[in-house]
């Protein structure tokens, strides 16, 4: 068995577990930091969702916010999804390639819902950075930090 096709499915399950991780914004939220102490500190990783997310008629959602990150060995992604009225039911929007170079970076996402149709108001968001880390020749998902926020999807 050649080893292309493996690591194509690790890839693609590493890219379809951060399209299940969403976005957060200025409203009530929780952050996460998911790295082991000695490697990541609250104030030295973060990721922002701004407050409101676009919707438009097709159903395309873009969200976007802010990120900071270090120590990165590997390839890094912001990836973002979005909820309503089901927190059991997410939709991915996108991933952007992130810098990991301890400085403040905008972040945008978008993706189009196919699923089930997204309306314009209230709606979940949760945002992660995520980390493709070398083990043992394969890529393994590492999580620097992920934050979960309410915010407003408005037309446009």
């Amino acid at each position: 068995m050649s080893l292309r096709p493996v690591l194509a499915t690790a890839l693609g399950s590493a890219a379809l577990l951060c399209a299940a991780v969403g976005p957060a914004t200025a409203a009530p939220a929780e952050s996460v930091t998911a790295a082991p102490a000695e490697s990541v500190t609250a104030s030295a990783e973060s990721v922002t969702v701004d407050a409101t997310g676009r919707l438009a008629d097709d159903g395309t959602v873009t969200l976007s916010g802010t990120y900071t990150c270090t120590d990165a060995t590997g390839p890094v992604f912001v990836s973002s999804s979005v909820s309503q009225d089901s927190p059991t039911s997410r939709h991915g929007v996108g991933g952007t390639r992130a810098v990991c170079d301890g400085a403040e970076h905008h972040w945008e996402n978008t993706g189009k819902v196919t699923s089930e149709k997204l309306e314009p108001g209230a709606a979940r968001v949760e945002a992660t950075i995520m980390e493709l880390r070398p083990a043992g020749g394969l890529p393994l998902p590492f999580f620097h930090v992920a934050r979960q926020q309410d915010i407003k999807l408005a037309k446009g």
